[in-house]
This record gives structure tokens, sequence and C-alpha cells, in this order.
């Protein structure tokens, strides 16, 4: 495991850790708990849920810049949407492309299989400018809101 990744796994872990309640303390009440909401976005008793997290790297096949590589990144970014619009994806986006890092998903599944199957589609890794790692991840269902909330807070599309 890299620095970079064991970074990434500790702070996840962190956070994860952080939403525990410790053996024999008793849990603090939630107030407001919404029992509709935490179940639309398939909460547990403690407002989480799986995920998969995707992380996005750099492929064997980088493309010269051009008007292929300009249709492969617009595929790309449909698939993002196509994603976000069918409720499968919760959060995506780029990273600072450090040690070849290039982006990362986190899709509404706790089935690496099935996130591969939704992954292997988009253009960017069938074409082999990117490779998807799988991760099982545990964190807050409120994710789930994010697509819905950056629509109301964007002031223009993306590319």
């Amino acid at each position: 495991m890299s620095l970079r990744s064991g970074g990434i796994v500790l702070a996840l872990a962190f956070f994860a850790a952080a939403a525990v309640t410790p053996a024999g303390a008793d849990p603090v009440a939630v107030p407001a708990h919404d029992a509709a909401l935490a179940k639309a976005l398939g909460a547990d008793e403690l407002g989480m849920r799986k995920y998969v997290l995707v992380v996005l790297k750099a492929g064997p096949k980088k493309m010269p810049p051009g008007p292929a590589r300009d249709a492969m990144f617009k595929g790309h970014f449909a698939n993002i949407q196509r994603l976000a619009d069918q409720g499968k994806l919760a959060l995506a986006g780029p990273l600072d492309g450090v040690d070849g890092w290039r982006g990362l998903f986190v899709l509404a599944t706790d089935d690496p299989a099935e996130a591969k199957r939704h992954v292997e589609q988009d253009p960017v890794v069938a074409n082999g400018e990117m490779v998807a790692e799988y991760h099982v991840f545990y964190g807050s269902a409120g994710l789930m809101l994010v697509n819905e909330t950056h629509k109301k807070i964007a002031s223009k599309q993306g590319p």
C-alpha cells in the first residue's frame, strides 16, 4: 500500500470511526431524526451506509489531445451524469494527478462487482486512459444528497 492510499484509507477510517459509539457507552440521541429520509437514503442507525469508492488512476493508453480525446471525455462526463441521474453515483470529481491519481467516484452500492459494471462502461476506462481501483467504503448516507444539493448551488454546468 502506498503512502497516499494508506493516507486516504486512514482518513476514511477516521471519519467512519468518529461516527461509531464506543463499546459500553450510551448512544447519543439525535434530535430531529428524520426516519423517512434515513430510510430513503439507505442509512443505518448511525446515519451511515456502505458505498464503493472508485479511485481512477492514469492508465496505460494516454490519448493524445484532439477530437478523439475530447469525445472520450465528453462521454466520461455523460456517464457521470447518467449515473448521478439514476441515483447510482453519490459523488465524483477529479484529483490533483499526483502519483497518477486522476479522479474518484463514490457509487451507491456495497458490491464492487456492481460498481465495476458501471465504471467499465465509462469511456476513459474502456479506452485505457484510466484504470479503476475499487474499495468498499462506509460513510454518511447524507452523501446521497450531494447531487441534489449541487444542482441548487451551481450557477453554470461543467463540461
